[in-house]
């Protein structure tokens, strides 16, 4: 089996849980639990985007961190791509009610790009470095060390006004609201929304060791080459 075929899985699990974060972030999740509105911490991003560093992990378990970091930049140029063509698609099509202006979007698809090469690569390292620990050590702070990166370069360059050369700011994001939603403090929603997000992936990070084990004990002897 070629190189090409090996990462092929890797390389299209990749780009599509992209592309549904990048469409995802952009509708806050409507809800309320107690006094706490869901809208003022969570995007639907938040669900799916944790999933992108669970197929870093096993394509680096598999194959080691230099097919691992071919996923993850073969994976981001499709993904930065399919986040500029799609949701104008979806939305031609009725299948999303917010058509998204093409300078959001390009503002969107750049934070959701930088966020990816630099949370993803610094799980690739942190994980190789950690391989031979304790089975769970290096895909659980891999992900820990990424998912704050990812998070903090992901909502600052899309929705901090400082930002806004790179695009129009979210009037909604922009607006303050108790902090974390519950909160006397009050900060610009985006805040939160990173603190609500940087969280879900925390959690969905622990529960994801459970694909991962049971796909990487399939692996009784990774394919690891570099």
């Amino acid at each position: 089996m070629n190189s090409s075929t090996r990462y092929l899985p890797f390389v299209v699990a990749m780009a599509l849980v992209v592309v549904a974060s990048n469409i995802l972030v952009q509708f806050p999740v409507q809800g309320q639990v107690g006094s706490l509105q869901l809208a003022d911490i969570l995007t639907w991003g938040a669900f799916s985007y944790p999933a992108a560093f669970l197929v870093t992990d096993l394509a680096n378990r598999r194959y080691g961190p230099h097919m691992a970091r071919r996923v993850v930049f073969i994976g981001f140029m499709t993904a930065v791509i399919c986040s500029i063509i799609v949701p104008p698609l979806l939305f031609r099509f009725g299948l999303i009610e917010i058509g998204t202006p093409i300078d959001r979007l390009a503002r969107i698809a750049t934070a959701s790009g930088a966020a990816f090469l630099f949370g993803q690569l610094l799980d690739v390292t942190v994980f190789n470095w950690l391989r031979k620990q304790s089975w769970w050590r290096a895909p659980v702070f891999g992900s820990l060390v990424g998912s704050v990166i990812d998070t903090v370069i992901f909502f600052s360059i899309a929705f901090a006004p400082a930002f806004a050369f790179m695009g129009p700011n979210e009037p909604f994001a922009l607006e303050n609201a108790p902090l974390f939603g519950v909160l006397q403090t009050e900060a610009a929603r985006w805040q939160s929304w990173a603190l609500g997000d940087l969280s879900m992936k925390l959690l969905i990070a622990i529960f994801a060791l459970i694909p991962y084990r049971l796909i990487a004990a399939r692996w009784s002897q990774p394919a690891v080459t570099a």
